[in-house]
């Protein structure tokens, strides 16, 4: 990835809220069929490992966890809000007319080494994880329980459990920093007008 350094972000806990404020992540693997991705929720856990473990499950009919070797190299690529930035967002452009299109968005890369875990135990686990997670916003949170038993069963039995060590986080964050403050403020402004709120909320979360 291309990455200059006022877009580099290097901060463990902003790299951190971006995974698990947009956990669905591509999953990016180089198997017997060659190059592939994968769209998965994903579990972060910062306190195991150096960099922390990425855990999430797949359907036990997709290849993927046959094609994969215990230890293989993958990437997974987190993407927050993005959108395209238009000239005439910029005061200066009035005056000079030096701007150009481009796109905002932040994203983080982390590289790791994947391990499969045929494991229900494993898969139980995660999965209650997971919907107390995606749930805890709902009036009435549904839970694993709330299924009948042998129901449950055979649909933890359908998937796999894998699980990544992480060995790298590469965190771009792309939202205006090269840009002078009435500038980035005319994107900001615009963004909310349009309905962009995430992204103009993650613009001035950003030093400029």
């Amino acid at each position: 990835m291309y990455l200059p350094t006022h877009f580099a972000v290097t901060d463990p806990e902003a790299l951190h809220a971006l995974m698990r404020a947009y956990p669905l992540g591509a999953l990016i693997t180089h198997g017997k069929g060659g190059l592939d991705a994968d769209h998965l929720p994903f579990e972060f856990d910062a306190g195991e490992g150096e960099h922390g473990v990425l855990r999430a499950h797949v359907a036990r009919n997709n290849p993927l966890w046959q094609e994969v070797t215990d230890g293989q190299e993958v990437l997974i690529v987190f993407k927050a809000a993005d959108g395209y930035v238009s000239p005439n967002w910029y005061p200066s452009k009035q005056e000079h007319h030096k701007q150009v299109p481009t796109w905002n968005y932040a994203v983080v890369h982390a590289h790791g080494r994947i391990r499969v875990r045929d494991d229900a135990r494993f898969v139980r686990r995660l999965l209650a994880s997971l919907t107390r997670v995606h749930e805890a916003a709902e009036p009435k949170p549904w839970k694993m329980a709330d299924a009948p038993r042998d129901y449950l069963e055979a649909m933890v039995a359908a998937v796999v459990g894998i699980e990544i060590e992480i060995s790298e986080l590469v965190g771009k964050f792309k939202l205006s920093q090269n840009k002078e403050p009435s500038d980035r403020q005319g994107v900001v402004d615009a963004l909310q007008e349009r309905g962009q709120g995430a992204l103009a909320e993650s613009m001035q979360r950003r030093p400029s």
